[in-house]
């Protein structure tokens, strides 16, 4: 299952940011206000928040390799 290759990943980025990132997972079925108001209708569906509002996103289980770069072009611009 993608969600369960992509969660460790994201795991692991995180920790090494030490405090620069939030992780936050949602349960889309048990949240489906949420998962609709951000158009989501695929999962894994990663949304990368700035000052409140979505700046990037990505959907899959991409390799680590893109993961990063994803994440290191939205910490550092």
């Amino acid at each position: 299952m993608p969600c369960l290759m992509l969660g460790p990943v994201l795991e692991k980025i995180t920790g090494e940011h030490k405090g620069k990132i939030i992780l936050a997972k949602i349960d889309v079925d048990k949240n489906p206000k949420i998962s609709q108001g951000y158009g989501i209708n695929a999962i894994p569906a990663v949304k990368i928040f700035r000052n409140g509002k979505v700046a990037d996103e990505f959907i899959g289980a991409l390799p680590e390799s893109q993961v990063r770069d994803c994440i290191n072009r939205n910490l550092n611009d």
